[in-house]
């Protein structure tokens, strides 16, 4: 059987380019060499380059193609890990489409939705199982209401982060009304919308799931422990966080969250890999579950929560990229 061929589709135009660049790096070494040939592909704004060997070969947008020193090179799949836009966005599975390219994540209504956080909380508000934190939106340019009125609405501390972005850059832990307009400002250097958040307490876990064959398949739940304010870029790449995994949570709370996490899934509509976030909050067992953060491309470094869930669930990583690359590739 001719071996497929497989862009690792990497970078963005995010301030998260270089963290996607390390996902694509730990893909690369997940993926099975026995049934796909696959290449980093960097997309940045100047040009998009194949990494072909010690080539870096520019990208035709035309078919997603590119030509090296021995000769043109076209892919059957693209396996997307930007980490921001164009490809958390829904932008870069536009193209795809376009151009008929299958690819590893939701499609273009996910994925806009998913990374639109104030739009996703309000739609999942409206389907009255999920509970997910008051919360504003402020658009740049438009005039913002006082800082007290903000925080009497919302209480001290809130989060303001970019509404439309990743979790690592912007975010700023509010602690008093002072802080409120320079998070703000902080925040739309990221993006043009900004979303403060109602603060939520509690334990923090996050489950991984895809679709195989069908059926949507969780992980085990991993709790994030961290010395931080909250788990920002510091502590998930400088090493500032513990990461336990299964989570140290009972039984009964374990499987809530893993099928909340299969509702999402399935309300959304979800292809690939999928991250959810959550805060637990009450008394053991009894938890009341609260969304944080729907994550369509979860990071794929060999210390990344995924990798980790996949191994503790005594699955083979390479077996779970193929199949779903092979999930959109069957006929």
């Amino acid at each position: 059987m001719k071996k497929r061929t497989v862009a690792i589709v990497a970078g963005g135009y995010s301030s998260e380019h270089d963290v996607s660049l390390r996902s694509a790096a730990g893909l690369l070494s997940f993926m099975d060499k026995e049934k796909y040939d696959c290449y980093i592909v960097d997309l940045e704004r100047d040009g998009w380059t194949a990494l072909y060997g010690d080539e870096r070969c520019d990208v035709d947008k035309n078919d997603f193609s590119f030509v090296a020193s021995d000769g043109r090179h076209a892919f059957d799949f693209a396996y997307i890990t930007i980490h921001g836009t164009p490809g958390e966005d829904g932008v870069l599975q536009g193209y795809f489409d376009m151009i008929g390219m299958p690819y590893s994540t939701s499609g273009v209504l996910v994925e806009a939705l998913t990374f639109n956080k104030f739009a996703l909380n309000n739609f999942l508000r409206a389907q009255a199982d999920f509970h997910v934190s008051p919360s504003f939106l402020f658009r740049k340019g438009e005039a913002l209401p006082a800082a007290e009125d903000i925080v009497a609405a919302l209480g001290l501390p809130c989060f303001v982060k970019p509404n439309a972005g990743g979790s690592s850059f912007g975010v700023t832990k509010v602690k008093d009304v002072a802080g409120v307009y320079p998070a703000i400002e902080k925040a739309w250097m990221e993006s043009d919308e900004v979303m403060v958040e109602k603060l939520m307490t509690g334990t923090e876990v996050t489950c991984g799931a895809y679709l195989k064959g069908g059926e949507i398949v969780t992980f085990p739940i991993t709790e994030v422990v961290t010395t931080q304010e909250f788990f920002d870029y510091d502590a998930k790449y400088n090493g500032k966080v513990d990461e336990i995994t299964p989570a140290r949570i009972a039984p009964e709370t374990a499987q809530r969250v893993s099928e909340t996490t299969k509702k999402i899934y399935r309300l959304l509509g979800c292809y690939g890999i999928i991250r959810v976030d959550y805060i637990l909050d009450g008394k053991p067992g009894e938890e009341a579950i609260d969304l944080l953060e729907v994550n369509t491309t979860p990071g794929m470094t060999a210390t990344s929560f995924i990798p980790q869930q996949v191994r503790a669930a005594g699955l083979d990583i390479a077996d779970v990229l193929s199949d779903i690359i092979e999930g959109r590739l069957a006929p």
